[in-house]
């Protein structure tokens, strides 16, 4: 593109000079530098300079140490003398000398994904591997002996003379960081060759040894089903960058082929053996890469300035501008960095750098968005730099011609293979997040609705319209900016998901009454309402999406220092009067209790997505509310998919060995029929479980009911959860305020917790002293003390971990410890849930006695080696998230009593009678109970 009028140009420029990026600033060779410079309104400058001179040749400023990262000086432009304005002065930021690239992890999934593909063609196609390492014998047995001798002695000196040539040219070069990390990925190349090699000779089935290993005819011996030293070379040029040099790429690849070729002809390895070679080389090498990171090649200020002055600009200084913190970091961090640049004559620029390393930030996240989300359609996940750079060109000029204010963009150019730059006229003004909320008028929030109308009426999507993308000016004037997500042609669907997105923008500013009536006065009521389906968390940004949570989080704070409050005035109150809880009249109970709920009344807040209905609903009562349904899949299904898959295979896997007839046959009903009575025993004690913590009179049979209401709960959420969720909404019905209901049901998860882990060290350290006179506890008891104490250590040391534990703890004591100490005050009742949570325990631990008994197994184990399975057991599958546990609870309760000395026929047999009885059977009674509740208005 050419500069704008005014702009000197650069008669010597030519196109194929570009510069090429260079390495990081280096602070001890930086020289000193000038007092910082005042930004343009509107920049944020860096806190700390870091500005450096340009020599008289215009290159960069990394001088590198260690060799750097292997990109050449930039020089000045060819035909470019060197003169007073190549001493310029670039203020950034250091750049990370090392990068993670999302790219590196997904070639070594791609990796580790071929040697499974391979793997499992060799353990299940045979005669095809066969077939394939017969025809390439047959193809290669007639090359000449003397060819065959020479490739491999070239090819045996070549593979390792090529890559030395390589590290010592890089060497003289001073790029030795690049040989470090090839030797560091040789090694541990050379590592996984050698575990292959044992796993396959020692652990692989027959079909795996022949299609990876041949008999070398000496004693049965095998050859190597990994090379030992071609691995290494192939993860060796991998991470140094040999292939991306087209002749030292073509050289060791020809060498490659020649020791391939040499060995399959002399019979020494199979085609098998020599592609699992190269993917292991492979992906060991981009492993490395993305463990330790790689250096970091991305264009400096001054690599940036020779650019501009490669398309007829004369920069003085650039400036580059702080990135955001916190959640809007991640949000914006694909989108460059950004400078602000001084030139001698004209006014500045504002120029965007993108390089590899920042497009391929929010890689992960958007691709879990493409997958999940239906009916949106979003950028591609892997854009090379000129697709993002044509996409953020046409969308501006686009905006432009639509009529909506967006920066200018006056030229493009690439700053060597990895970065790009955008060079736009310079916007003075603040980013609307930047304002007071007394500065955001009226008129201000119309100006935005105008923009965007002006785009939505050439069907453009802006994709991003947050705080930050809308710029106001000195005038007053909201200019769009962050074009580069945007979509051209849009559909309906994208384009209210835009409004929905500008409605809660200015909503978390000016609030759901003025944000909605400046859209309305704009866009219309009708375009407004159609908006509303949209209106909801997915389908707006991730940093909004992380404002609103954190605004949930103190609306909750909020209420329950409300409830607190009232809870403590009340006990004052009574404190004062003298009145024991005893004593007081039901009159008096009722009093406090409107009280509380008048508190709670009080201090619910409604969210702001809610708002924003309710007042769109008053100018259009007919406007669809139900949600859109965005998601095509949630992550907690996803996850209970791939468990119950995980739990459905293992049990397949096992009824295959069971004879049922026999078993069946054989089976004591006596006990089974035990089995059964301690199962339904189980939901008696779930219930003074439950209302042993529940100061309130609640009806007992009907608290049985809910708990075998819970069995029917749990096919369809996971343990853990569901049962929490239905014993608050069933205290909730019984009369019982929701604070109150929840810090219920949260006393007797504590309390049952407590207990689980008391009894599972006692049954523990029972079982290990059970076959010994002495007191010693087992081994596994002291492992998990261990474990524990390592855990707490761990959480304790780490600040992040310290202060989310803090943060948990401190909110479940804030509404359970208040209720302990009514529940104190009546000892019949701690009594009661504390005895429940024994019996619950004891039934079930009895439910599985007998069903091992009903196999005739109970003289092969003790009862305390069955408690500590059911405990172990009972934790995992609470803690699972596929609902019941299926799957976990299952293979835990296999595998402990197979442990524990039980046979696996009768331990697997036992364990499916233990789920019929306590999981799959109650499920009718469960659903029938669930009815009933729920016509009766209990839950």
């Amino acid at each position: 593109m050419s500069p704008p009028n005014g702009a000197a140009a650069d008669d010597g420029a030519r196109p194929d000079d570009g510069p090429a990026p260079g390495p990081a600033h280096d602070p001890a060779h930086d020289p000193a530098h000038d007092p910082v410079r005042e930004p343009a309104p509107g920049l944020t400058p860096v806190p700390f300079p870091s500005l450096s001179k340009a020599s008289a040749t215009g290159a960069g400023s990394g001088t590198r140490t260690d060799g750097g990262t292997g990109c050449e000086d930039v020089q000045a432009p060819h035909g470019h003398a060197p003169t007073a304005a190549d001493q310029v002065e670039v203020d950034e930021p250091l750049l990370a000398a090392r990068v993670h690239r999302p790219s590196d992890l997904v070639r070594l999934l791609v990796g580790i994904l071929g040697v499974a593909v391979l793997l499992a063609i060799a353990a299940f196609a045979h005669q095809t591997t066969a077939g394939l390492e017969q025809d390439i014998s047959n193809g290669t047995g007639q090359a000449p002996d003397v060819l065959i001798k020479v490739a491999g002695l070239v090819s045996s000196i070549a593979v390792l003379l090529v890559p030395v040539a390589f590290a010592i040219e890089r060497l003289i070069k001073r790029d030795g960081l690049r040989i470090a990390d090839g030797v560091l990925a040789a090694v541990l190349a050379h590592g996984v060759t050698l575990a292959a090699d044992l796993w396959v000779t020692q652990g692989a089935s027959e079909t795996i040894q022949d299609a990876l290993t041949r008999p070398t005819g000496a004693g049965g011996a095998l050859t190597d089903p990994v090379h030992g030293y071609l691995a290494p070379v192939i993860a060796y040029m991998t991470a140094v960058g040999m292939t991306r040099r087209p002749r030292w790429r073509v050289a060791l690849w020809v060498v490659l082929l020649l020791d391939a070729f040499a060995m399959l002809v002399s019979g020494y390895t199979t085609p098998f053996s020599i592609v699992l070679t190269v993917l292991i080389g492979w992906s060991v090498a981009y492993g490395t890469l993305y463990a330790v990171g790689s250096p970091n090649v991305r264009p400096t200020g001054q690599n940036l300035l020779a650019g501009l002055r490669r398309v007829g600009f004369q920069p003085v200084s650039a400036m580059r501008a702080e990135a955001p913190e916190g959640p809007d970091s991640t949000d914006v961090s694909d989108r460059g960095r950004r400078y602000h640049v001084t030139l001698e004559d004209g006014p500045p620029l504002d120029v965007t750098v993108v390089d590899r390393e920042q497009q391929a930030h929010g890689f992960y996240y958007r691709v879990w968005r493409r997958l999940t989300l239906r009916g949106i359609t979003t950028r591609r996940s892997l854009q090379s730099l000129r697709q993002a750079l044509e996409q953020e060109a046409l969308l501006a000029y686009a905006a432009i011609a639509a009529g909506a204010n967006a920066p200018k963009l006056i030229a493009t150019s690439e700053l060597g293979p990895d970065a790009v730059m955008l060079v736009y006229e310079h916007l003075g003004g603040r980013s609307l997040d930047s304002l007071a909320d007394e500065e955001i008028t009226d008129a201000l929030s119309r100006n935005a609705w105008q923009q965007v109308r002006a785009l939505q009426s050439r069907r453009i999507a802006h994709r991003r319209l947050t705080g930050d993308a809308l710029v106001v000016d000195r005038s007053g004037t909201i200019t769009l900016t962050d074009l580069r997500g945007g979509e051209i042609a849009a559909g309906d669907l994208v384009l209210r998901m835009d409004i929905a997105q500008l409605l809660t923008t200015l909503g978390l500013r000016v609030g759901a009454e003025r944000s909605v009536a400046s859209a309305v006065s704009v866009l219309g009521p009708d375009a407004v309402a159609d908006c509303l389906p949209l209106l909801q968390p997915i389908a707006l940004s991730r940093s909004t999406r992380s404002t609103l949570r954190r605004l949930a989080r103190e609306r909750a704070d909020r209420e329950r220092e409300a409830v607190l409050e009232s809870s403590r005035a009340a006990k004052a109150a009574r404190e004062a009067g003298s009145v024991s809880p005893a004593t007081r009249s039901a009159t008096e109970k009722k009093a406090e209790k409107r009280a509380l709920d008048d508190a709670l009344d009080g201090a619910r807040e409604e969210d702001l997505l809610s708002q924003i209905r309710q007042q769109v609903l008053l100018i259009r009562p007919q406007a669809p509310v139900e949600p859109a349904r965005l998601e095509r899949i949630r992550p907690r299904t996803l996850v209970s998919f791939i468990a119950g898959a995980l739990g459905a295979y293992f049990l397949v896997t096992q009824l295959a060995h069971v004879e049922f007839g026999t078993t069946i046959s054989e089976a004591r009903w006596g006990w089974v029929g035990a089995a059964f009575a301690f199962s339904a025993l189980t939901y008696f004690a779930a219930a003074m479980s439950l209302l042993g913590f529940v100061p309130e009179r609640v009806p007992f049979l009907r608290t049985v009911l809910a708990q075998v209401a819970g069995s029917f709960v749990k096919l369809v959420a996971p343990a853990a959860v569901g049962g929490v969720a239905l014993n608050t909404r069933f205290l909730q019905r019984a009369g019982i305020r929701p604070g109150l209901a929840v810090a219920s049901v949260g006393a007797s998860q504590l309390f049952g917790l407590a207990s689980h882990v008391l009894l599972l060290l006692s049954f523990g350290y029972l079982t290990g002293t059970e076959k010994t006179p002495e007191m010693t506890p087992s081994r596994t008891v002291i492992a998990g003390l261990l474990t524990v104490a390592v855990l707490v250590l761990v959480v304790t040391a780490v600040p992040f971990l310290r202060k989310f534990v803090a943060t948990r703890v401190r909110a479940l004591f804030a509404g359970v410890v208040p209720r302990m100490l009514d529940v104190l005050q009546r000892p019949q009742k701690l009594l009661t849930g504390i005895g429940g949570m024994l019996l619950l325990t004891g039934c079930f631990v009895m439910c599985l006695d007998a069903s091992i008994r009903a196999f005739g197994g109970g003289e092969d184990i003790s009862y305390a080696s069955i408690a500590v399975v059911f405990l172990a057991g009972n934790a995992l599958g609470s803690a699972a998230p596929t609902p019941g546990g299926i799957g976990a609870v299952e293979t835990t309760l296999t595998l402990g009593l197979i442990a524990a000395g039980l046979d696996s026929q009768v331990a697997f047999s036992a364990v499916l009678l233990f789920r019929v009885m306590t999981f799959w059977l109650p499920v009718l009674p469960g659903w029938i109970s669930f009815n009933f509740l729920t016509r009766k208005g209990s839950i």
